[in-house]
């Protein structure tokens, strides 16, 4: 493999660094690469200058700026995809949202249709959702539908199967029924004497299949959703997976999101980008407060309730009051789970001392992804 020359490395170090560089390094770039330099600082620049990090090393310069005037969006889209291939683009559009959160990039129509359904992205939208411009708000909306979209089409099939029923492998019936619920051995067996010889092969008269066993769930399940900072990736996921239960038959949803107030969506549990688009994240978190509330309003049936606490369990307000909360409810038979708050890779975020604390006081924690999360709540549903 051949080796850059000194030259060639220097600039490639350059186009990577960008024009912090350039005191060091010289302004090395022209042609193609002065062009990409000023696409790709259009974002990263405009990103550090919004963290307060000057790109002059913090000097004003007494006879202004010479700089090339500021790129418009539309302008810096048509660079961007002459110069750039697609993958490249959607890295520095993702950077743009998540990183720096220039919702601006939405304005343009294009760039908003080619947007990746991306939960990361969206949190991030959500998080400056409240600082942003009202107009923005319904190209967030547009995101945020097509993200709960494809988190539904993914989900929903797993979640359904796990909570709604099971195939019963000891009976079977001649009745009608799906490919994948054919009994091939009693299928085989009832026709066996169809058997033709010459032929080698079984004529099949009589299908055969497993006979479907739903169990009816009466049961209710309580998300209450953390909606600090930190949750933004949780929630989205919350929101969706509350919408597939909701339509379960025989289970009844109830949804509270809190910080250190209390806001109940239980009468918009089926409208997940409803839900999202009323998220208010930042504050404190008061954890014992809001599990408080959903004992007061939601358990009814306390041996029927699933209770399902969705938090990085980061409790500002006292933490006896949130233990006390929990054993009272444990010693109820209110079923409770914790979920531990993931972050955008889906690595677990949380306080493991309170979350400790919780486990001694009845409550089971685990850190899952939502493909597994539907699994964890039929086994506490059987």
């Amino acid at each position: 493999m051949s080796q850059d020359t000194p030259d060639e490395a220097l600039r490639r170090w350059r186009l990577v660094l960008g024009r912090f560089a350039d005191r060091s390094m010289g302004a090395c770039c022209s042609g193609a690469d002065l062009r990409r330099d000023r696409a790709l600082e259009r974002i990263y620049g405009e990103g550090y200058r919004r963290r307060g990090i000057r790109l002059d090393g913090g000097r004003k310069s007494p006879r202004g700026s010479n700089e090339p005037p500021r790129m418009t969006m539309p302008e810096w889209f048509g660079e961007m995809r002459e110069l750039f291939p697609q993958g490249v683009l959607d890295i520095v559009k993702t950077d743009a949202l998540a990183r720096f959160g220039m919702t601006e990039i939405l304005d343009d129509a294009k760039a908003l249709a080619e947007l990746e359904p991306d939960p990361a992205i969206l949190a991030s939208l959500l998080a400056h959702r409240g600082r942003s411009d009202p107009a923005v708000e319904a190209k967030i909306r547009q995101v945020a539908k097509r993200v709960v979209e494809e988190l539904t089409r993914r989900l929903r099939l797993q979640t359904s199967r796990a909570l709604s029923g099971a195939r019963r492998r000891g009976a079977t019936t001649g009745l009608k029924g799906s490919a994948r619920d054919l009994a091939f051995r009693e299928t085989i067996r009832r026709n066996l004497r169809n058997w033709d010889a010459e032929r080698q092969a079984l004529v099949v008269e009589h299908l055969r299949f497993h006979a479907a066993m739903r169990r009816h769930l009466p049961w209710r399940i309580v998300l209450c959703i953390d909606q600090s900072g930190s949750m933004a990736t949780s929630l989205i996921y919350s929101a969706v997976m509350a919408a597939i239960l909701s339509q379960l038959p025989a289970v009844d949803v109830k949804l509270v999101l809190f910080d250190t107030a209390i806001v109940d969506l239980s009468d918009r549990v089926g409208d997940p980008v409803d839900v999202l688009m009323s998220v208010q994240l930042g504050g404190g978190t008061d954890i014992g407060r809001a599990l408080s509330y959903c004992e007061a309003r939601h358990v009814a049936t306390p041996e029927r309730t699933l209770l399902v606490l969705v938090s990085d369990f980061c409790e500002g307000a006292s933490l006896g009051a949130l233990l006390a909360t929990t054993r009272r409810l444990a010693g109820a038979r209110v079923k409770l789970l914790g979920l531990a708050a993931i972050d955008e890779e889906a690595k677990p975020s949380y306080d493991r001392d309170t979350a400790e604390r919780l486990v001694e006081a009845g409550m089971e924690i685990a850190a899952l992804t939502p493909e597994h999360f539907a699994q964890w709540v039929a086994g506490h549903m059987r």
